[in-house]
């Protein structure tokens, strides 16, 4: 009171004899026009009264306070700053009253600690079955649906050059294990050892390789790429598991090996066939943007935001923009 001038104690009640009676303290404190109610009967008393009886009371704010009283009143001595800004005040509790804390720090804070651990791993195994089941979901459908451009692609391929309709090729997947992508062959088949010698005419700034003018693209790898067709046997990587429908794209082992350590992160989730930075411009997005939107999205994901970007990806298909 001599800290605090104004306060005035409209009330007080012991928590043990004096709180007994739940309708006569309710009463008491609603008739005392008690503006704050520092609720003290210890954890986790204090919380589950708070939990039962709190909707009742007319007071703007109701709060359990723990040991403050006894500390504020000379019964109880708090730890050395140094333990408290080590966030290790329970330690010096413990010692100082070991039998009647020893529950609470010891088995009740491991008790916590395992229910909480079971709790996220619940919501994860159900968000991790509920994306598998979305990416198993579209592939399986894409797959039937575009049966009919699946071959006619693989027809056009092999008529306009020599090799294989497919192009298989080592990519780096979530957290870092390489796996084998899959796409339609869009270029000429000596195109990996061409490669180094085009480097300097990448149209995006960074690491990622990405040139308009590419002359190892073919006649129909050109039409392909525009319409984003040679990405469509990544459905078979979505049904392997190797990959997700929405994701960071796959980046080939030197590309990663030359990532900056904040890149990396892009790695914690798994790749996917279409993202954030697909449907916002693809290649005319710069390497150090692209980075941006994929932590974004490993940041923030969801089922609701897969499908949205989902949706956009015909959109962006559609529109060309950055497909090359």
């Amino acid at each position: 009171i001599q800290r605090i001038p104004d306060l005035q104690v409209a009330g007080t009640r012991d928590g043990f004899a004096g709180a007994q009676n739940t309708d006569a303290v309710i009463a008491d404190i609603n008739a005392s026009g008690a503006h704050i109610v520092l609720v003290a009967l210890g954890v986790p008393l204090q919380e589950n009264w708070i939990d039962q009886h709190a909707h009742k009371l007319d007071a703007q704010l109701v709060t359990g306070v723990g040991a403050a009283l006894d500390f504020l009143a000379g019964n109880v001595s708090r730890a050395p700053v140094w333990v408290r800004r080590a966030r290790s005040e329970w330690i010096w509790r413990l010692a100082q009253e070991p039998r009647r804390l020893a529950r609470r720090y010891l088995a009740g804070n491991l008790t916590f600690l395992a229910r909480a651990g079971m709790a996220t791993l619940r919501r994860v195994s159900a968000a991790s079955a509920m994306r598998r089941t979305l990416d198993v979901t579209v592939a399986g459908s894409a797959c039937v649906a575009l049966a009919p451009v699946l071959a006619l692609t693989a027809i056009a391929i092999k008529a306009d050059s020599p090799g294989p309709v497919l192009f298989k090729q080592t990519r780096i997947g979530h957290n870092g294990q390489p796996f084998t992508i899959f796409k339609f062959r869009s270029m000429v088949q000596d195109a990996k050892a061409r490669r180094a010698a085009l480097l300097a005419t990448s149209d995006r700034d960074g690491i990622c390789f990405k040139s308009k003018s590419d002359p190892r693209i073919t006649k129909v790898g050109k039409v392909i790429r525009r319409l984003s067709i040679d990405e469509l046997p990544q459905i078979l990587n979505v049904l392997r598991g190797d990959m997700a429908i929405v994701g960071p794209r796959p980046a080939l082992p030197d590309e990663v090996a030359a990532y900056p350590a904040r890149a990396m992160q892009r790695l914690s989730v798994k790749q996917g066939i279409t993202g954030m930075w697909q449907v916002s411009g693809r290649a005319d997005i710069a390497f150090d943007e692209m980075i941006d939107m994929d932590l974004t999205y490993a940041r923030s994901r969801t089922i609701m935001l897969d499908l949205t970007l989902i949706a956009r990806t015909f959109r962006a298909v559609l529109s060309g923009r950055g497909a090359h």
